[in-house]
């Protein structure tokens, strides 16, 4: 099937606003006559919630932590782009634009990207407006500073701690309308099943963490805001709870997967230390604006390229025999100059935390002795295709922030993922949810439908199911030998032997696990080796969609390297001709191969061409 990614005619300077004006309405009065599920209260979700719940939505969201606040957004550190140009230093809403389709390596979609592009300085002025404590300069204007892939400072910081101030202050927004009564906020909630009913999504399934209890919610449309996936390789900067349950759940109810092989590897991590680890931990690229890293491959950016290119540039010099550390995996930033140049006081002042964290985790102090750090898994471009109204090919099945694949391409800016979570909540779900509830009639469908009791009882017996197996590995074994294939065979650097060798040994281990896992407790409580277990259970099946992607793209772009696909000097070579699409998966089956479909990439305001940062 060739998918429509339904975006708007004429010049893309006017789609946005086009689209806007011929989109249907829901009168006021009639807004609070539906009911809106939103999954997840990160930037995304929380934003949606708060905006959606402002505009007399009935609205319902839902977290698996003990509060709103403690979504993974919290964890971002170093900034969110916007175009306003204050450093005038040549900014404009097309570079923004055209910086982000290029570091995306022109596998992204135009519409969606300039879309982004345009609303980024409304989230500027949305934000400081709630408060958020954004760095200022000695006159108090708002401080910018330089991310990698732009040649302009664009990204506007709160110290080394930006995501957790713009989600308080989404939090804020939404706790107004938790207080006002049209937002329901239900936390300790984990989204098991997606119900759809006559081919549209019309409720969740969820598991209450506190008392096990399988719950049904009904609602007019379903948002999703569930993140991204990369816990898939075991270790990664992400939060232990995040997952691709939510979805994966979508997945199999018939939401198509889209390139689920563009997976980022953020190059400034703290090193692993040891075989004991549960995580690893994010050094925000911001410390490469003053901290010196290895001899930079593209002199014109410094040590500013995308994330990418630098983490590949820090694998080769510790392949090559130049790493530090334990395990030499790991290369030097070092601050020395700066220090020189600026005063330790100026360092502090921008990355105190930061700094604070570093010596906490590896008892070193950087302001005397070099970082150490090495590339992590850290962000998701794929996800669950959307077209432009961030709705699923599931009617009623919205999508947003990192959970969808929509404008990252095959590689993530810094400082942009802050920037679409929080154009898609308060930006542009609050219009394109309108266009689809205008057409449908409120409440039609509740959870006397048959289809929530099947749901419920399927979600039930498959927790069932994992508590029966008895058997002697615990659920972490498994998620760790998972890491480690995904992580030798599906992560920096890929092959055509590598993948194929992932492929035969991940239903191996599927098999192994729902035949000799162990899942302690009962399903009527509080059980944490049950969370695992179901989340490990849907990695041991999208790890397999995850590289057959990988396989089928027989070229290199972004985060997605085939090294049979490279230049001479090692630079990813496109494949334009052939993979100029989003790869869009519709799961048939467990074991079962999925089927393709393609959304075709048309570049009319970017030329199409290799990406050279030189």
């Amino acid at each position: 099937m060739i998918l429509n990614g339904n975006c708007p005619t004429g010049p893309i300077t006017q789609k946005w606003d086009k689209h806007r004006q011929e989109m249907k309405l829901v009168n006021p009065a009639n807004k609070r006559k539906f009911k809106v599920l939103v999954v997840g209260t990160g930037l995304a979700g929380g934003a949606a919630a708060a905006t959606l719940g402002e505009l007399g939505y009935n609205v319902e969201a839902f977290c698996y932590q003990d509060s709103a606040r403690r979504a993974h957004s919290i964890a971002a550190q170093g900034g969110i782009n916007a175009a306003k140009n204050y450093p005038n230093d040549g900014d404009s809403i097309f570079r923004l634009f055209y910086d982000t389709v290029k570091g995306g390596d022109f596998r992204a979609r135009e519409a969606d990207v300039y879309r982004l592009a345009t609303v980024s300085n409304n989230i500027i002025d949305q934000c400081v407006a709630q408060g958020v404590p954004f760095a200022r300069d000695y006159a108090g204007y708002l401080d910018n500073r330089s991310f990698g892939g732009a040649q302009v400072s664009r990204t506007f910081y709160a110290r080394g701690q930006t995501g957790q101030q713009l989600l308080i202050g989404a939090y804020q927004a939404l706790s107004r309308q938790v207080k006002a009564g049209s937002v329901k906020l239900k936390t300790r909630r984990e989204m098991l099943d997606l119900v759809v009913v006559d081919g549209e999504a019309k409720g969740i399934t969820c598991r209450n963490l506190v008392t096990g209890e399988i719950e049904s919610f009904w609602g007019d449309a379903v948002v999703l805001c569930t993140g991204g996936y990369v816990n898939v390789f075991y270790l990664s900067t992400n939060a232990m709870g995040c997952s691709v349950t939510a979805g994966w759940k979508a997945a199999k109810k018939g939401a198509f997967f889209a390139n689920p092989c563009y997976t980022q590897i953020h190059p400034t991590c703290i090193p692993q230390s040891g075989d004991h680890q549960s995580k690893l931990t994010l050094m925000s690229e911001s410390l490469r604006n003053d901290g010196r890293c290895w001899v930079p491959k593209y002199p014109s950016f410094g040590n500013l390229a995308p994330r990418d290119i630098a983490s590949r540039a820090a694998k080769e010099q510790c392949d090559d025999g130049r790493g530090v550390g334990p395990g030499a995996r790991g290369v030097y930033l070092d601050f020395a100059a700066s220090i020189n140049r600026l005063g330790e006081d100026k360092i502090r002042e921008r990355y105190g935390n930061l700094f604070d964290m570093y010596e906490k985790i590896t008892d070193e102090n950087a302001y005397k002795v070099p970082m150490r750090i090495y590339p992590a898994p850290h962000y998701s471009m794929g996800g669950l295709w959307v077209d432009y109204n961030c709705m699923s090919n599931i009617p009623g099945l919205f999508v947003l922030g990192e959970a969808n694949f929509s404008v990252h391409g095959a590689n993530r800016l810094g400082a942009s993922a802050l920037m679409q979570g929080l154009a898609d909540g308060y930006f542009v779900i609050p219009y394109t949810i309108a266009n689809y509830l205008a057409r449908i009639t409120p409440g039609k469908i509740t959870t006397d439908h048959p289809e929530f009791k099947a749901s419920a009882e399927a979600a039930k017996g498959n927790l069932d199911r994992l508590l029966n197996v008895n058997g002697k590995k615990s659920v972490s074994e498994f998620h760790r030998e998972l890491g480690k294939i995904m992580w030798e065979n599906v992560g920096m650097a890929r092959s055509d032997a590598s993948l194929k060798d992932a492929l035969k040994r991940i239903p191996e281990l599927r098999d192994e696990f729902w035949n000799n896992v162990k899942v302690t407790g009962s399903g009527s409580e509080v059980n944490q080796q049950l969370e695992n277990a179901w989340r490990v259970a849907d990695f041991l099946e999208f790890s397999e969609l995850m590289t057959r992607d990988a396989l089928h793209r027989e070229e290199s772009c972004g985060g997605h390297f085939r090294v049979e696909h490279q230049t001479e000097d090692g630079e990813a070579m496109r494949n334009d001709a052939d993979f100029c699409y989003a790869a869009a998966w519709e799961f048939k089956g467990v074991d079962k191969a999925p089927e393709l479909h393609k959304e075709p990439l048309t570049f009319e305001n970017v030329e199409l061409a290799v990406r050279s940062y030189k």
